[in-house]
């Protein structure tokens, strides 16, 4: 995100970044979904108050993107979801899909992830994209991993679209 922040900024949105608490105290391994999810609310509440913004896209990259769609799925208040390189399963376990709440969720979502992403096999993504409901955009960045961190400017552009449009 911190790539991406600056070029999302461009496009006239107020990007508030954060640490879940296990980076900011230099942990490699996660919190519990529990506490991400407290402090992505958290951090939510924070930036809500600083900006005084009417609108909110919750989103993120990878764990961060993951945790914004269990908010929005339990019925956190957002107008969308914007995820870059969501985990839909555990690198080396397509088996292992972390998809049950996204059927519940029920704002737009655009989703950007690589073709290469060893995180979100694109059979699997689209696969668990036939059950959800809620508008949901995804792009493909062809050859991209898990870490891309540029956008084409056509992509930006669409998405610049997509926050932009009334909901």
């Amino acid at each position: 995100m911190q790539a991406l922040a600056p070029r999302l900024a461009a496009l006239g949105l107020d990007v508030a970044r954060f640490d879940f608490p296990y980076r900011r105290d230099g942990r490699r391994i996660p919190d519990r979904l529990p506490v991400l999810q407290a402090a992505l609310a958290e951090a939510v509440a924070q930036a809500r108050a600083q900006s005084g913004a009417r609108r909110l896209l919750l989103g993120g990259r990878s764990l961060g993107g993951r945790v914004a769609t269990l908010l929005a799925a339990a019925g956190f208040a957002c107008d969308g979801l914007l995820l870059f390189a969501y985990p839909l399963h555990p690198q080396g376990k397509p088996g292992r899909l972390r998809d049950a709440h996204l059927p519940a969720i029920r704002v737009p979502v655009f989703c950007v992830n690589g073709t290469r992403d060893p995180l979100c096999r694109r059979d699997l993504m689209e696969g668990v994209l036939k059950t959800v409901g809620a508008p949901w955009r995804m792009r493909w960045l062809e050859g991209a991993g898990h870490s891309f961190d540029d956008l084409p400017d056509g992509l930006l552009d669409e998405i610049g679209e997509w926050s932009a449009a009334p909901r």
